[in-house]
């Protein structure tokens, strides 16, 4: 399968290893992957901000980009940005009056996935070959659970690592504050949901806290880092990548 990847603009500045780990899962798998260059934000913090309109040409950009026939699949490690393309370009198309570019996005969406979605309901896959002998608990981010309803997917890959000790993380489906600029525009409230999430965490004795987005990972290992927890944070995609 020839797959494009999808890397997100928070991935390529802040956290690469994300991609690269999502790379190396597809390509053990046997999959061709694609970098397309031209590639750039997907408009997700103009719309969430306010300035829907401004976020237009972003979306015309990726349905140029990503648009290519030749790619069976564009996979990204961020439910975030994926649930973007699926819940909110078709908003934007029809704010804009613009039916041509929402009929790209309609026949586009389909084929735009998150990692844990594509390998699980897409490929029928659960186990990747990964090792990975730590204490592990996985937060559920707020888009992968509510947006894209990925449910245990993420899980169902986690319970096939070798060696890994998974243990459920108390109160998972409460939100660790983020949000994006939520977490500017309402530092205190932010704030005081990490606290809980952070509390959640530690109560597991995990080793590490892993996600599926690594704007939440950030979010939740700043905290954890200033606490001196001795806890790390690591994206799903690295996890499945590691062989021990």
């Amino acid at each position: 399968m020839r797959v494009a990847l999808f890397v997100t603009c928070l991935a390529d500045t802040l956290a690469p290893a994300a991609g690269q780990a999502t790379v190396a899962v597809l390509e053990r798998l046997g999959h061709e992957v694609v970098f397309p260059e031209e590639q750039t934000c997907c408009g997700q913090m103009h719309a969430n901000t306010g300035y829907q309109l401004q976020a237009l040409p972003l979306v015309r950009r990726f349905v140029h980009v990503f648009g290519d026939a030749s790619f069976d699949a564009v996979v990204s490690p961020s439910a975030s940005c994926v649930g973007m393309v699926h819940e909110q370009y078709p908003r934007l198309c029809e704010l804009a009056g613009d039916e041509e570019l929402g009929a790209r996005v309609e026949a586009l969406a389909p084929r735009v996935l998150e990692l844990s979605d594509f390998l699980v309901n897409r490929l029928g896959v659960e186990d990747v070959g990964a090792t990975f002998a730590h204490r592990v608990t996985y937060h559920p981010t707020c888009h992968g659970l509510r947006g894209l309803k990925l449910g245990d997917a993420p899980l169902r890959l986690l319970r096939n690592v070798r060696d890994i000790e998974l243990v459920e993380l108390p109160q998972a489906e409460s939100c660790c504050g983020f949000g994006g600029t939520f977490a500017v525009k309402n530092a205190d409230t932010s704030a005081a949901m990490l606290t809980d999430k952070l509390r959640c965490v530690l109560d597991t004795g995990a080793d590490v806290c892993t996600a599926g987005d690594s704007s939440c990972l950030l979010h939740i290992g700043g905290g954890l880092s200033r606490a001196r927890a001795g806890v790390r944070t690591l994206h799903l995609a690295e996890i499945l990548a590691s062989t021990g």
